[in-house]
């Protein structure tokens, strides 16, 4: 079974944020970047998959070469080589158009993704992906069992969580769930240095149409000062929650 992991480059939640040009980019000076959380979970399942049933492990990542770090991560963790396409990563269409290009040419039966990256939180890629390849997708996915060229699937849903199977070629937007926190992997010594010699191809972008652009950020508005009310001052508290919070 091949299998596809792809992988978002995203700023480390830790980090603080500041946007330039008028509010119109973001500004990464001194941003830490790492592999975007939810990829990281599905990234480990396919290294089950790799451990238990042989599978081969491809992660690939739209992006400029800023991105090869988080990829040299991955491969540390386990995959057996890696894809950058060398486009910068401003549009979820676009995106998903140059991973189903990378799918067609290297028949993979089964596509993993985070259900959304922590960066932008479209939500979007791996569904547009699907829609391109018309391939099989299933979202928020919790739960992935593969035997041949069959795949149990499980995922949340309002109030408890379906069951489906499918066959492959899949595509499979994950969550946590799909593996536990716990289970991820952190690169070892040996990971690492292993890593330096796996392959990492670079390969240029088909069509480089992007159809959105970014017309400005803008930062949620800071939380207001916490009010002290005495608490014998039963009437200050509602005028407070009925005339500045609007709660009742």
């Amino acid at each position: 079974m091949k299998i596809l992991v792809c992988i978002s480059h995203v700023p480390d939640t830790t980090s603080k944020i500041n946007f330039t040009e008028n509010d119109s980019k973001f500004d990464s000076t001194g941003v830490q970047y790492v592999i975007n959380p939810y990829d990281e979970f599905v990234l480990t399942r396919a290294m089950w998959f790799k451990e238990k049933q042989g599978a081969t492990v491809t992660v690939v990542n739209v992006g400029n070469v800023g991105t090869e770090p988080t990829l040299r991560k991955a491969l540390a963790i386990g995959a057996d080589d890696a894809i950058r396409v060398n486009t910068e990563a401003t549009d979820g269409f676009a995106v998903a158009k140059e991973l189903a290009e990378v799918v067609k040419n290297g028949g993979y039966d089964l596509i993993l993704a985070g259900k959304e990256s922590i960066d932008y939180n479209g939500g979007m890629v791996p569904g547009m992906l699907a829609a391109i390849l018309d391939y099989n997708f299933v979202n928020a996915c919790i739960g992935l069992e593969v035997e041949g060229d069959k795949a149990i699937i499980s995922r949340e849903i309002d109030g408890g969580k379906e069951v489906l199977s499918s066959n492959l070629p899949l595509i499979i937007a994950g969550q946590k769930g799909i593996v536990e926190e716990k289970d991820l992997r952190i690169p070892n010594m040996r990971g690492i240095m292993m890593a330096r010699k796996k392959p990492l191809t670079v390969l240029e972008p088909t069509t480089g149409e992007v159809t959105t652009s970014i017309v400005s950020f803008e930062k949620p508005a800071a939380k207001s000062a916490c009010k002290m009310i005495d608490a014998e001052n039963v009437d200050e508290l509602i005028n407070l929650l009925h005339n500045e919070a609007k709660v009742i």
